[in-house]
């Protein structure tokens, strides 16, 4: 197995650049796909999210059980196979973090992922988006409220002896009833999905329609867990909260400050496999930006940048108390159907609805 530093950055940054080539492509943002269904009664987007949601369910846990996810012993240097990573189920965090970063996100224009594709576009405010989701992360993780995540982080539940149970286990576990479970999920979101007629091809501007955008997208979380565990060291799928916030640590303090590899280039830079993969999705997006003609500075009034800090400061809090962000739980946690992502992103949807609710549609109800 070749694992040098070369492939490892190569690997990430050309996954980086897809993600941010099909965001930007499909304008696919989950702020948006779960603000419309309560705002304007509009399903498109969510349906995309949850074709990429199947799509990766399915691929991610095929991969699983083929063994087909290995990675290097830093202790033996021997390839060894490995699971997917399941977060521990936390509910009290999970719920009150992901609440708190469907806030966020309403105020801050974009989720996680949104805001770090659209800077590829050109929008200043993005900018400010970036590092206050940095700054909430931090200020989470180590700083001012770490004691409080601490605690939150306390209370585990063990669901038939394990700490990070997925939905089969709720049913008693076993390869079979895995496989009944997803099947039976997958057959209810897909008659759901169907309804909205998916094509797979490209709009009338030149991006993806929402179907295209859905399936790529999933394929992407599977190919993501397979190319991180393989040349990243350990598998970690499609993710924005941690990945952004070794990013800012490498550039800080010359290192990631995570438990994961960290890989050099030219012997000046040092990061993580999810570093270089990071660093290259707002480029991927300024890519198809300029080829459909979309890319242009934009500088929003000082007020919205006031708004959208506060609100990236707040999707960081809450990424970082429920254990992730919309990408990381929403898909590739879901991907692994973990109950932890599956009750953390069902309090971004809730989180979501109350600032639209709040700042969106009670304002137009009381004109």
């Amino acid at each position: 197995m070749l694992q040098s530093n070369l492939m490892s950055i190569l690997t990430a940054v050309s996954l980086g650049l897809l993600l941010g080539y099909i965001l930007q492509r499909g304008r696919f943002c989950l702020n948006t796909a779960f603000r419309d269904i309560i705002f304007m009664k509009d399903f498109t987007l969510f349906r995309a999210y949850l074709l990429s949601v199947v799509v990766a369910i399915i691929g991610t846990n095929l991969l699983e059980d083929a063994g087909l996810l290995m990675t290097v012993s830093r202790q033996t240097g021997e390839i060894v196979q490995v699971g997917l990573l399941r977060q521990n189920f936390v509910p009290v965090a999970n719920i009150l973090g992901g609440f708190i970063f469907g806030l966020g996100i309403v105020l801050a224009g974009g989720c996680a992922s949104g805001i770090v594709y659209r800077l590829g576009e050109g929008q200043a405010a993005a900018v400010i988006a970036i590092i206050g989701f940095f700054f909430g992360v931090v200020m989470t993780l180590r700083g001012l409220l770490s004691p409080v995540y601490r605690y939150l982080k306390s209370f585990k539940v063990e669901i038939f002896g394990k700490t990070n149970p997925a939905l089969w286990d709720l049913f008693g576990g076993g390869l079979t009833v895995k496989w009944i479970t997803i099947a039976v999920f997958s057959i209810i979101v897909l008659a759901f999905v169907i309804k909205g007629k998916p094509a797979f091809g490209k709009n009338k501007t030149g991006g993806y329609t929402w179907g295209l955008t859905g399936l790529l997208i999933g394929l992407l979380t599977i190919a993501a867990w397979w190319i991180s565990s393989y040349f990243g060291g350990i598998p970690r799928g499609l993710a924005i909260t941690t990945p952004l916030r070794e990013l800012f640590s490498a550039v800080l303090y010359r290192s990631s400050h995570s438990p994961f590899p960290e890989f050099s280039f030219l012997g000046v830079f040092k990061g993580t496999w999810g570093v270089f993969f990071i660093f290259a999705v707002p480029l991927g997006a300024y890519i198809s930006a300029r080829n459909l003609r979309e890319f242009k500075w934009k500088i929003p009034p000082a007020k919205e940048f006031l708004t959208v800090f506060f609100g990236s400061v707040i999707m960081g809090i809450g990424a970082v108390i429920g254990g992730g962000c919309n990408l990381g739980h929403g898909i590739t946690g879901v991907s692994t159907m973990a109950i932890s992502s599956i009750v953390t992103i069902s309090a971004i949807i809730l989180g979501n609805w109350t600032m639209v609710y709040f700042k969106l549609i009670r304002p137009m109800n009381d004109l």
